[in-house]
């Protein structure tokens, strides 16, 4: 027993398709080529583009006011990560008044998806997203970025103090 097939649509279609792809083409290509139309040009290194509010760069750790880590290794960015770009290994504080700190806390920023769930799971604002998108970087190395480099690097001109009061 034969079955019948549907007829082909794609073998009219195919046609109109493959013109209206190639005049696309070509229309973009005169306009561009002739300079009919201004085109968006941004001239990179002097000109930087401007990122919104809701932009999401670089972790920050930021400091209390009189000048220590606001983290306190409750590892909830840790646990929120679904990238597991974050690593902390915590330890008891020598005041009685703090219970643990982090001595060491890194960030993998070749792992890391930049969704920002490190920074609504926090509940001292300990950790930011920046606005810093300019990281480019030759080794894999560079790019683990440890407690001294997401609290005191150059750009941050000396730390972010937290909002939060102490």
């Amino acid at each position: 027993m034969l079955i019948q097939r549907p007829p082909a649509y794609h073998r009219w279609l195919y046609p109109q398709g493959l013109f209206f792809g190639f005049y696309t083409t070509m229309k973009h290509f005169t306009l561009n080529l002739l300079r009919l139309r201004k085109m968006p040009t941004i001239s990179y290194p002097e000109q930087k583009r401007i990122r919104s509010d809701c932009f999401k760069g670089k972790h920050i750790l930021t400091k209390k006011l009189d000048g220590s880590i606001r983290c306190t290794a409750c590892m909830l960015c840790q646990t929120a990560c679904p990238a597991e770009c974050i690593k902390i290994t915590a330890s008891e504080h020598d005041n009685p008044k703090v219970e643990k700190f982090p001595i060491s806390f890194q960030i993998d920023l070749l792992r890391c998806v930049m969704c920002g769930y490190c920074e609504e799971a926090c509940p001292v604002d300990a950790i930011r997203m920046g606005k810093e998108y300019e990281w480019a970087d030759f080794a894999e190395s560079n790019f683990i970025m440890d407690l001294d480099h997401l609290s005191n690097r150059p750009s941050l001109k000396g730390g972010v103090i937290s909002k939060l009061p102490t």
